[in-house]
């Protein structure tokens, strides 16, 4: 289902683009992996949990994509969006595509086996809730009122 909104350029105002919030601390806990190793799990457990993780958060951020394209929604939440989209993944979890960055941030540090990265999930999480998923929520919110209300009702913010 997709709602119209009038034009406007109205957006949300986050602090940063979305991937750039994963990609830095996942980049550090890499780094650090080199300085001073900190396995996670046996090596083969680790390869197994982490590709799998890795494609099933590419398959998400497919279906995400697709699914943004198809309305002509854009992805950037950085632009503003005319349509509430609410199906493709947004049946399950309203933001999708920062599920998917989260499982291949786990699933990356899972392949390279090190647990620097877990270190620093916390505080990527933290900071894409108060720096883009609420400010994304206040936007829709203002942009399609109840409509929106009623969407954030039934379906949940990841899970």
């Amino acid at each position: 289902m997709v709602a119209m909104a009038e034009p406007t350029q109205d957006h949300a105002v986050v602090i940063a683009p979305p991937p750039l919030l994963y990609a830095v601390p996942l980049g550090v806990g890499l780094l650090l992996e080199r300085t001073r190793p900190a396995p996670l799990l046996p090596r083969t457990l680790a390869r197994l949990l982490g590709w799998s993780l890795v494609a099933g958060a590419a398959a998400t951020q497919a279906w995400f994509i697709l699914t943004m394209r198809r309305t002509a929604t854009p992805i950037d939440p950085r632009k503003p969006t005319a349509r509430l989209v609410t199906d493709g993944p947004f049946r399950f979890s309203r933001n999708p595509a920062y599920l998917a960055f989260a499982a291949f941030y786990l699933g990356i540090a899972s392949v390279v086996n090190t647990r620097w990265p877990l270190f620093l999930l916390p505080v990527v999480l933290a900071a894409v809730q108060r720096g883009v998923i609420t400010r994304e929520e206040q936007y829709l919110e203002r942009r399609f009122g109840d409509e929106y209300r009623r969407y954030r009702a039934r379906v949940r913010r990841w899970l």
